[in-house]
């Protein structure tokens, strides 16, 4: 059982035999009346978000979930190729359960693919990825002053916002958790 006490941004709960992930959480302390927390969790099965409140001291459960080590292989038409690094399987995730994730899909990239109840249900992905620019506009003489950004479309599609500086063909550090730009890669 887990206390709300111990609530944090990606944690997985169980609340009514359905998994769940923590998107994001405010202990919240009134001035009269009894302290909770209130909560976005995205529904692991369905992807949906539910916002909901706990009062201080709850327990939820903890799923049962199975992690296995996979290496990302390619897209085809019906979703996305992982070959298992334990019994060198390959299995198929749908687009649904890869989500807003794909972006960061490098080929060979090892992942931690979530299963509950024997079903892939989300992925895990490493905290940064390296990824190449293949389009950005060029930097104008006189913009740097700023400290602004600009967009860049990576190799997988992905758009991430980066400095002036950043021309097409840079390797970048993408941080997975946030979206955001690290640092450019020599």
């Amino acid at each position: 059982m887990i206390d709300t006490s111990e609530f944090k941004k990606g944690l997985f709960i169980e609340v009514d035999n359905v998994p769940f992930q923590i998107v994001e959480f405010q202990h919240v302390k009134p001035g009269k009346g009894n302290a909770f927390v209130r909560t976005r969790m995205k529904n692991l099965i369905n992807n949906n978000v539910l916002e909901r409140t706990f009062k201080s001291g709850d327990k939820v459960g903890e799923p049962n979930l199975e992690h296995k080590t996979m290496q990302y292989l390619y897209k085809d038409g019906n979703g996305y190729q992982f070959m298992d690094m334990g019994s060198y399987e390959q299995t198929l995730l749908e687009v649904e359960t890869v989500g807003d994730l794909k972006g960061y899909l490098i080929e060979n990239l090892e992942i931690e693919v979530l299963y509950y109840q024997g079903r892939p249900i989300t992925l895990q992905l490493p905290n940064f990825v390296s990824m190449k620019v293949t389009y950005t506009e060029p930097a104008v003489k006189g913009d740097t002053v700023t400290g602004g950004s600009k967009p860049a479309t990576m190799h997988t599609g992905l758009i991430v916002h980066v400095p002036f500086h950043i021309k097409q063909d840079d390797m970048l550090k993408i941080d997975t958790r946030t979206g955001e730009y690290v640092e450019k890669l020599k």
